[in-house]
């Protein structure tokens, strides 16, 4: 028994030998929409082309040869978005855009699409675009980021790059600018419309044009009614999206070419004039299913797929093709069978070409490729002296956390020029903790970017402001708001390089006010404490500082590492040191520093530990509240107790400095590792790990860490986190030797 894939593809000549066509969705003709019958035959072709590779991708899927096999059949109208949109207008798509990215090849000569995505299907290490590492649709050449098949997550970035268009005319990128009349271009599926990434994207978009800040952007919403078995309601995307505030919806029927270019070329045009977002949901229907594996009639009927079929968008292309008399059935049914024929043998050849062999090939593009990028030239003088103003009287006093990173930023912005803050409160008000007070007045909108209360849109923003020539600085104002938004970080920013083998980077710095020991104050919404989410992302860069002066070293190290490195780095500021001013007793003020101006102070380089003290009876391991409380430990150990220690801040969570820390705890018996994340998926754990595979036998390892549990309101909060006790008995065990 044939397939649905097998019959189709039998189906469609007999139907266009017989006339047995689908009914024209709209009066127009091919000059009413601005295509000439060569516009027809070459969209008509990349149609073609993509379908054969859906039938292709099947084909070798029973053969083992392919891996992947959700393709773009019922969705081939979209390749009049390939023809419209031009080139320079960058292009986040939806996996189901084989048409589209097909014909936006044929505007740059050279290209070889049909080859190229074979590869991808085939996961040869020769695919241009993710190097055998996924099936992607994206291109450097033609300026399309790869997309992976999560749901609706490249929408937060394409907005993102949308307003990058427009911080353009006002801020130079670091890099070629695109076209002043540029626009963004978003397809997606009518499913992914129910999102709440794509919800808060699109949100996001009509909120910054409702106050007149440019967003030129086309959301193409490819509505099939279904998303895998789940049907959409009819009516339901018009509903949602229709008269939505700062969003100018458009209509048109992607089954056919004409109507099709009639919404297109309108929703471009006013995108482009007009520096606003368009919402254009094209109808379209499904074929073949979700995917080669889906068997579509158990839970669809017969009739309703065979419904579905004579509606197919190559039979309504044969329809106006025979119609305006540029081919004969005779012809389409030929230039059917001969892209048929080529598909089929370039299939042959990609799948012969070699694959992935090694982990570390895998493994490569994980980081941006290295590059000799010369480090930002420093600021004027006499532009900053301007800049800080009255506040130089201040820069040689002891100041707490939070002020030295407030000075710390306004010199990145001064030296920096494309570098922007972006995130909720950080404007006038100046943040929830007053970290980025004054940098508005400073630098003004453009550069201090008020967002909504939406983490996906914050870091949507900074990944496409990345993509564009921008050093962003987004700002989470609480460590658990962050898993609001945690693929925007997992699935778009860390894995670009990833999937397009080097080729794509945005580099950005996210800083998140976070961990615990904030006096009983907001429970676990604003004392969140694991760190496992941004460890477990290969490639991050985790920096996390227990000290003011080290936190302006280290902001510095990161934002340098991101724009010459293109790295996406976490920085994770201890809410509870901000203002934190004594260490031993009140009044010492032992955790201030005088504020070190670029070019002064000790650089601290990525991966570089800080260390307290040379003893070697014990060591004691820990970072951010951790340190703070473990230097109070120690100095009670070593006063009180006569115990020689030392105390190490590792500073960078990841990268872990393997051989460098075992290097540095070599000297001590004993080795005390201080936590306050959880003792679940902490890095106590990595550390603990560590040196017992790669010193085994050479110290006694103990663990203080917070227990397993969120934290509590109040006073509770104590009972579930390190303190100074804990270390200081926990130490004293090692010493003696007593059970820990």
């Amino acid at each position: 028994m044939k397939s649905r894939a097998e019959l189709l593809e039998s189906q469609f000549p007999g139907a266009v030998l017989r006339g047995d066509l689908p009914e024209p969705v709209a009066a127009l003709q091919p000059v009413d929409v601005g295509l000439t019958p060569t516009d027809l035959v070459d969209l008509f072709e990349s149609q073609l082309m993509s379908r054969h590779l859906d039938y292709q991708s099947r084909r070798l899927r029973a053969r083992n040869e392919s891996f992947y096999t959700i393709g773009s059949a019922g969705h081939e109208g979209n390749a009049v978005l390939g023809k419209l949109f031009r080139i320079t207008d960058m292009a986040f798509l939806h996996y189901r855009s084989g048409a589209l990215l097909i014909q936006r090849s044929k505007q740059r000569p050279g290209e070889t699409p049909l080859y190229d995505m074979l590869l991808s299907f085939a996961a040869s290490r020769e695919d241009p675009i993710s190097g055998g590492r996924h099936k992607v649709l994206g291109s450097k050449t033609l300026l399309v980021p790869p997309q992976t098949s999560t749901i609706a997550s490249h929408l937060p970035k394409a907005m993102g790059a949308a307003h990058a268009l427009g911080l353009a005319r006002v801020l130079e990128p670091d890099g070629p600018a695109l076209p002043r009349d540029s626009v963004i271009l978003c397809n997606f599926g009518d499913a992914s419309a129910n999102h709440s990434t794509a919800q808060g994207a699109i949100n996001a978009a009509g909120w910054a044009a409702y106050q007149n800040s440019p967003m030129p952007i086309v959301f193409v919403c490819e509505d099939n009614g279904i998303g895998i078995s789940t049907s959409t309601p009819r009516g339901w995307i018009h509903a949602s999206f229709c008269g939505r505030a700062g969003l100018h919806y458009l209509y048109c029927d992607g089954t056919d070419l004409l109507d099709t270019a009639r919404g297109v070329r309108a929703a471009v045009d006013y995108a482009r004039r007009f520096r606003k977002p368009v919402f254009l949901h094209m109808r379209v229907i499904r074929l073949l299913g979700h995917a080669g594996s889906d068997t579509e009639t158990g839970y669809r009927t017969l009739q309703q797929v065979e419904a579905d079929e004579r509606q197919d968008p190559l039979l309504h292309s044969a329809r106006i093709l025979l119609e305006q008399g540029i081919l004969g059935a005779d012809e389409i049914c030929g230039l059917n069978a001969q892209i048929a024929q080529r598909v089929a043998r370039i299939a042959e050849h990609a799948i012969l070409r070699p694959k992935l062999r090694s982990a570390a090939e895998v493994m490569a593009p994980i980081a941006p490729p290295h590059r000799t990028f010369p480090p930002a030239p420093p600021a004027d003088s006499a532009a900053r002296e301007a800049m800080l103003g009255q506040e130089r009287r201040q820069l040689h006093k002891p100041q707490n956390m939070a002020r030295l990173i407030n000075l710390a930023l306004a010199d990145i912005l001064l030296q920096y020029r494309n570098s922007v803050v972006c995130g909720e409160d950080v404007g006038r008000k100046g943040g929830v903790y007053s970290v980025t007070t004054g940098l508005l007045e400073k630098f003004g909108p453009h550069r201090v970017i008020n967002t909504l209360l939406d983490e996906q849109s914050i870091l949507g923003l900074a990944i496409g402001l990345g993509q564009l020539g921008y050093l962003p600085i987004p700002e989470i104002q609480f460590l658990a708001y962050v898993h609001n938004a945690e693929d925007q970080i997992r699935g778009e920013a860390a894995t670009l390089s990833f999937f397009s083998n080097g080729q794509f980077s945005n580099p950005m710095v996210v800083r998140i006010a976070g961990l615990a020991y904030q006096k009983g104050f907001g429970g676990h919404f604003h004392n969140d404490n694991s760190l496992a989410l941004f460890r477990d992302i290969p490639g991050l860069v985790i920096a996390c500082p227990s000290n003011g002066a080290d936190a302006v070293q280290m902001l510095r190290s990161c934002v340098a590492l991101a724009r010459e490195q293109r790295r996406v780095v976490i920085f994770i500021e201890p809410i509870a040191l901000y203002m934190t001013r004594d260490l031993y007793q009140s009044g010492d003020e032992r955790w201030t520093a005088e504020y070190a101006a670029p070019g002064e102070g000790m650089p601290i380089a990525v991966g570089e530990f800080g260390c307290h003290g040379n003893g070697t009876d014990l060591c004691i391991i820990s970072y951010g509240n951790g340190y703070y409380l473990s230097r109070q430990a120690a100095h009670e150990l070593t006063q009180g107790h006569g115990i020689d220690l030392r105390v190490i801040d590792l500073r960078w969570l990841a990268p872990l400095d393997e051989a460098a820390l075992i290097e540095m705890v070599a000297p001590c018996r004993r080795v005390l590792v201080v936590d306050e994340c959880r003792r679940t998926g902490s890095i106590s754990e990595a550390v603990v790990t560590l040196l017992t595979e790669r010193a085994p036998g050479r110290h006694r390892i103990a663990r203080v860490t917070a227990e397993d549990s969120f934290i509590p309101l109040a006073e509770a909060a104590h009972l579930v986190l390190p303190d100074k006790q804990q270390i200081i008995k926990a130490a004293r065990a090692l010493i003696d030797g007593a059970p820990i």
